[in-house]
């Protein structure tokens, strides 16, 4: 008596070698793009350790941007959102930008509030 509840999922592949280059393809592009941003990242911080001023002002913003880019880019890919209609896309990305831009307009303004405290204090 042949078992009914054991599944071979090997066995069961729809596609053909073409399409299978064409997965793993994708595979390696993500990745190598992934750990290029990352290790720019990770680069520019080493670089970027002992600056201030306006250059250090504009790191930060770098890192703010590339690590955006990669979130969004792991939401396509990973989480399948890539595959969807522009329009579901949108819905769905849409709520967390303005999230993100509204945090960061939380961080910005109360960061120049506290440098002008700062200010302040240094200055009586």
């Amino acid at each position: 008596m042949e078992r009914d509840d054991i599944i071979e999922y090997s066995l069961d592949t729809h596609h053909s070698e073409e399409e299978g280059k064409k997965i793993r393809k994708k595979i390696i592009f993500v990745t190598v793009l992934l750990t290029v941003v990352t290790a720019v990242e990770v680069g520019l911080g080493i670089w970027a350790s002992g600056m201030d001023g306006i250059k250090w002002e504009m790191v930060k913003w770098s890192f703010i941007i590339m690590t955006l880019v990669k979130a969004g880019y792991i939401v396509m890919v990973f989480m399948h959102l890539g595959d969807e209609r522009k329009s579901l896309r949108y819905f769905i990305l849409a709520p967390y930008a303005l999230f993100i831009l509204y945090l960061l307009f939380i961080l910005v303004s109360e960061a120049n509030v506290l440098f002008g405290i700062r200010e302040l204090l240094r200055l009586s």
